[in-house]
């Protein structure tokens, strides 16, 4: 069974609808939990005709990125307390967030990585979000997909 699962989380409904599915789940199964935010990079500038000019600072960014990261993982991990469930939380700072989720199942030593599919429904129900597929499919750890 499974005993350290990885959660990346983004704050969205479908990802709190994840955290308290991953928590039912660890719970079940006897887990501990990593939750995991990938914090966007600064966004490089534009320059040229019609760029617009970004009054923030690479450093006012980073403040505000971790100060979000901090609190949708407090959040998890609150849920996860709440329920008894022993769970951390990692954040990190990568332009590509899939690449951050298999590092930081990598770095934990994580035996599965438990993420949403993005929840689309009809045809396009049949792709999973790019960032899921990405993990799916370059991820050596054994990937949880909840709809």
């Amino acid at each position: 069974m499974f005993k350290h699962i990885l959660v990346p989380t983004d704050g969205s409904p479908l990802s709190e609808s994840t955290v308290a599915r991953a928590v039912s789940f660890a719970k079940e199964a006897g887990s501990r939990i990593t939750f995991f935010y990938a914090q966007p990079d600064f966004p490089m500038p534009i320059y040229g005709e019609g760029a617009l000019i970004d009054p923030t600072t690479p450093e006012q960014f980073a403040r505000s990125a971790e100060a979000e990261a901090q609190r949708i993982l407090e959040r998890a991990k609150a849920a996860a307390d709440a329920a008894g469930v022993m769970a951390g939380t990692d954040t990190l700072v990568n332009e590509v967030p899939y690449e951050a989720i298999i590092d930081a199942a990598d770095r934990h030593g994580c035996d599965l990585i438990f993420m949403s599919s993005h929840g689309r429904r009809g045809i396009a129900g049949l792709l999973l979000g790019s960032e899921t597929q990405k993990v799916l499919t370059h991820s050596k750890t054994p990937v949880l997909v909840y709809r």
